[in-house]
């Protein structure tokens, strides 16, 4: 007799479709294992689990802040990520589904540990054991299409990736990792959450992650930040105009001009103002702020007075000193 409308729905579909992972942290990896779930559940439920194995080196989140981050990251199966505290192994989490009603269970896992989750989980049906006890009528284990995202050596994005990019200071990979929809300052916080889950310092200043060829030497002090950082005040070397840098990209930076015009200049196409003897205590009397119209008149003031100068001297020297000497 169905007691419920939860159990009208289970006794309806009987079959249940689950992931289980350490999404330790979770990347744009895990988004396509959980849409491919979704996918092959089709009218069915999901469930998606996460362990809770918490360590320095390769779990360095805690249980919650996982649960919390895939929910925000992934709001489409947000309410299909489970948070239990009492489920801490697979076999737990099958009980659970188990006793829910669920006649068949299909579990979603990387390519590669198809075989090993297969195993285990028929393994241990129909047996009490000290995880409880499950007797489904199906049991199946299919492959997401992909190696598990959490592998060590998995191609493209993963989790063991985005944690070596936290530890080398590389948020620009990083930020690579995650879904389109996350925002930059969303992104910062999962960052500098995992630095100090893994006991390193939470960065501030998040500079573009470079790596290339040694070709000059202001190439080299660029890559090490010793050139220009974002925020720093350049004069463009071919307008003579003041401009803020926003962006230091890979061996170009983006600068804002005092109108808001924004543009892309080549590390060799700009200087610091401060470095500039023409904008720092030089002819111009450079000010921040100062526009490109303003400087071209102090410059044109400076020079006319410096000419105006040069006559002056020349009217008050005595006539003798401008004939020729007598034989």
């Amino acid at each position: 007799m169905i007691s419920s409308f939860k159990q009208y729905l289970v006794e309806e579909t009987k079959t249940i479709y689950f992931t289980w992972g350490r999404m330790n942290p979770p990347t744009i990896g895990h988004g396509k294992l959980l849409d491919k779930l979704s996918q092959k559940a089709g009218s069915n439920p999901y469930r998606i689990y996460v362990t809770q194995s918490n360590d320095q080196k390769s779990n360095p989140l805690t249980y919650m802040e996982k649960i919390k981050t895939l929910r925000k990251m992934f709001p489409r199966h947000a309410r299909s990520i489970i948070s239990n505290k009492k489920l801490k192994t697979i076999f737990q989490a099958v009980t659970s589904l188990y006793d829910e009603g669920f006649k068949s269970v299909v579990m979603l896992a990387g390519s590669d540990r198809v075989i090993e989750f297969d195993t285990l989980l028929k393994k241990y049906n129909g047996k009490k054991s000290t995880h409880g006890f499950y007797n489904f009528q199906n049991i199946r284990v299919i492959s997401a299409g992909q190696r598990d995202p959490d592998s060590e050596g998995v191609e493209g994005m993963s989790a063991s990736k985005m944690r070596g990019f936290a530890k080398d200071n590389d948020f620009t990979s990083f930020s690579q990792g995650l879904p389109k929809g996350v925002s930059n300052p969303d992104a910062k916080s999962l960052y500098n959450l995992l630095r100090k889950r893994m006991g390193l310092k939470e960065e501030k200043f998040f500079k573009k992650h470079l790596r290339l060829e040694e070709v000059s030497e202001d190439r080299e002090n660029y890559i090490r930040g010793n050139l220009f950082s974002e925020g720093d005040e350049i004069v463009i070397r071919d307008t003579d105009e003041v401009a803020t840098i926003k962006v230091c990209g890979s061996n170009y930076v983006i600068v804002e001009t005092s109108d808001g015009t924004k543009l892309r200049k080549w590390i060799t196409d700009v200087v610091k103002v401060d470095e500039d003897p023409d904008y720092h205590d030089g002819t111009y009397n450079y000010k921040p702020g100062r526009t490109t119209t303003t400087r071209r008149k102090i410059l044109t003031k400076t020079s006319v007075k410096k000419k105006d100068n040069r006559n002056r001297s020349m009217i008050k020297k005595p006539m003798t000193t401008l004939m020729p000497k007598r034989a």
